[in-house]
């Protein structure tokens, strides 16, 4: 009896602690990019989903944008279509574009919002072609040889603008928006285009509280291998300079530093690989992540 009132009593604690959070993000809109270890490993999966649904009922407006490079990978080796990068870019022509469609827009968005439905939410999936949520054109990028064309990498997409209307809408009825990273220009023809981009895109025209892009890595780290709890874009650039940040974490730095120039609150590169880490940044004082802040923060 001792011991099971010990464990209610540490319970009860918890509770209280989160209290002056939750009404700090009540009513608020928080946007997670989904993705890594947290979107495949079955446990890590279960437990997002339930977050998701309580952050819905204790009246924080989560909008989850999720990725899938690997199981499109996957898909197109079983059909034998071999994957091929620029730039860190996948080459997307027609097929490519159609497959990316059934991973993203099919198998997985539909997985998520199961998963969330089946855990109490009501969660919607959504890509940019939805109520024209997400307007994009084809990504250019301009060859290293001036004399040279600009180099192709097909159906990939960058964002001309975000239509937030329909996320509003279901944000005030109860509704969680799951989206896929899929956009379409004027003429109808269908993008591939960066989830780590659409999310930061989805927080500065929704003006989020939070962005929170959960990855493989427990944040960004120095060169000794730790943790850094914040940065800015002074610390940023230095770290850059310096080679401690490279390679893929520099797309997501680059997007959380242009949702915090752009009124978003702030930006957290978190670990996915952690269980319910979302709640743990949210509801703690120190976080658990990397936050990329403001200089005058």
């Amino acid at each position: 009896m001792t011991e099971k009132l010990h464990q209610a009593g540490d319970f009860a604690r918890v509770l209280t602690e989160a209290l002056p959070y939750i009404r700090r993000y009540q009513g608020k809109t928080v946007v997670i990019k989904y993705g890594g270890n947290a979107m495949v490993d079955e446990t890590l999966k279960y437990s997002f989903a339930r977050d998701m649904v309580l952050m819905k009922l204790v009246g924080i407006n989560p909008v989850i944008v999720h990725g899938g490079g690997p199981q499109i990978s996957q898909l197109l080796e079983k059909v034998g279509k071999k994957s091929e990068f620029i730039n860190g870019l996948r080459v997307t022509d027609s097929e490519t574009m159609d497959i990316v469609e059934m991973v993203l827009g099919g198998a997985i968005n539909k997985e998520i919002v199961n998963l969330i439905n089946t855990n109490g939410g009501y969660a919607v999936g959504l890509t940019g072609k939805d109520g024209g949520l997400i307007e994009a054109r084809q990504l250019k990028i301009s060859s290293a040889d001036q004399d040279s064309a600009d180099i192709d990498v097909g159906q990939v997409g960058e964002i001309v603008k975000i239509n937030p209307r329909l996320i509003e809408v279901l944000e005030s009825h109860r509704f969680i928006p799951v989206i896929a990273p899929i956009g379409v220009d004027k003429q109808g023809r269908t993008y591939n285009i960066n989830a780590d981009s659409v999310a930061g895109a989805i927080a500065v025209t929704l003006q989020a509280e939070r962005l929170m892009l959960l990855t493989n890595t427990p944040g960004v780290l120095d060169d000794s291998g730790e943790l850094i709890r914040e940065l800015d874009r002074a610390a940023v650039n230095k770290l850059i300079q310096t080679g401690v940040i490279g390679g893929g974490m520099l797309p997501k730095i680059e997007c959380a530093l242009d949702a915090v120039d752009n009124q978003v609150n702030g930006t957290i590169i978190l670990d996915g690989r952690i269980d319910h880490v979302t709640l743990l940044e949210i509801f703690s004082d120190k976080g658990v992540g990397t936050r990329i802040r403001k200089e005058s923060d």
